[in-house]
């Protein structure tokens, strides 16, 4: 039989950096690392800028598998945490549901996880076993989202950076602030500020059409990305938010900025890998805040929002007992597949040899080979009725003794091969 395990690092226990230093490679690169090991058969991973995590599944008794690739990635124990099926699961439902986010009930981790298990499909990495808790994972963080208030007046990382910002300030009233990006996390953060009471928003972004664009729906400034300099001068906030793999902030920008400035500068780096050189904090008048900053305003929404979690977490148990049944019926389902699909080969071919033999002594027609055909059909079915039942009923009592037992005696293989080709569907 075979299972889901999984590793996760999160901001529960890791910094920032630590985050970026667990990361090695491209999807593709760990996608193929790990579907090499000859006990993974499936797997999934996810990454953002809050969280790094894998899940596999492999032979039952074998979740060390994790242990041993995080050892390699030179992991650190003291921040990652290994889970087992039944963890796993849960956690993933939480997760799907913004209970493990953050912000508590924020709304990107539920497209994160679609756009992120999209890629491990398209990859081939996934089967039935990932494919079946992923889809029940979005469906539950759908249901809770519609059937509790948890992401009533929720804010996400964005939009808690703007509020980070205006505590800090004691209000963004008359503030120039500067936005680096229009990705996914920059136009949330600019969708944040368009309701504050400010003075102007510059928007930066590589390509100049797209923060024009942005500039022109929710209102600013568009800036070209080279004059970002310029912009450093009269900004009283800057936020960035880019995918970009190097510093787009450096020490010198903000030194030239600082040089002919009265008032502090605020800048927030909500990217991952970072976006501000983290040396621009030594500069007097620098005020620099990251990702691990926004777990102050966290806490400041969390009791507000627990009344709501509580509600979402009933649902989860009313979902993790369907989860649970519907992998009890697949334990069943893949062997009674096989042994019907054994069977009716078999009945195939002995009612083509019955009807080679009584061609040898007179024509068969239509309406002798349809009548044979239904005879054969209806004694398999009525022969593996009662089996059928028997072995369902095994995998909804766990009974995985049984069922091995049913699968020698068949001569069927109880767990997926890693040449099967149907693996990754």
């Amino acid at each position: 039989m075979t299972e889901i395990s999984s590793m996760v690092i999160t901001h529960a226990k890791a910094t920032v950096e630590e985050m970026e230093d667990a990361w090695h490679g491209d999807l593709e690169g760990v996608f193929d690392k790990l579907l090499s090991h000859e006990l993974v058969y499936e797997c999934a991973v996810l990454k953002t800028c809050n969280r790094v995590e894998i899940y596999v599944v492999s032979p039952k008794g074998s979740s060390n598998v994790l242990f041993h690739f995080a050892k390699e990635m030179g992991v650190s124990s003291k921040i990652v945490e290994f889970y087992d099926h039944e963890e796993s699961l849960m956690h993933l439902l939480r997760l799907t549901s913004g209970l493990k986010s953050m912000i508590i009930g924020e709304a990107q981790i539920l497209g994160q996880v679609k756009d992120m298990y999209q890629i491990a499909k398209d990859a081939g990495a996934t089967g039935k076993m990932l494919d079946t808790a992923f889809n029940k994972a979005i469906q539950v963080g759908k249901r809770v989202r519609t059937e509790t208030g948890i992401n009533r007046g929720a804010v996400s990382i964005a939009s808690a950076a703007v509020d980070l910002a205006d505590d800090i300030l004691h209000g963004l009233k008359n503030k120039n602030i500067l936005v680096i990006g229009t990705g996914e996390m920059g136009t949330l953060v600019t969708r944040a500020l368009a309701h504050r009471d400010m003075n102007v928003v510059y928007i930066a972004n590589r390509t100049y059409e797209t923060a024009h664009d942005l500039a022109e729906e929710l209102g600013g400034e568009a800036v070209h990305f080279e004059k970002i300099d310029a912009c450093a001068l009269d900004a009283d906030v800057i936020i960035s938010a880019t995918s970009a793999p190097h510093y787009v902030l450096k020490k010198d920008v903000v030194q030239k900025a600082m040089k002919n400035k009265d008032d502090d500068l605020l800048l927030i780096d909500i990217a991952s890998p970072r976006d501000i050189d983290p040396e621009v904090a030594e500069i007097r008048g620098v005020i620099l805040r990251n990702i691990d900053s926004l777990r102050a305003v966290n806490e400041k929404n969390l009791e507000m929002r627990m009344k709501e979690a509580k509600k979402a977490e009933v649902i989860i148990e009313e979902e993790i007992s369907l989860l649970n049944v519907q992998y009890k019926q697949q334990k069943a389902d893949r062997l009674i597949s096989e042994l019907y699909s054994q069977i009716y080969s078999l009945r195939k071919r002995e009612m083509d040899r019955a009807i080679n033999r009584l061609s040898a002594y007179h024509t068969m027609g239509d309406i002798e080979q349809n009548v044979l055909d239904d005879l054969t059909r209806a004694i398999v079915n009525k022969l593996l009725a009662e089996p059928t039942k028997v072995l369902r009923s095994a995998a909804e009592c766990d009974d995985e003794e049984f069922l091995d037992s049913a699968s020698r005696l068949f001569n069927v293989a109880p767990i997926r091969k890693k040449n099967d080709k149907n693996r990754c569907q």
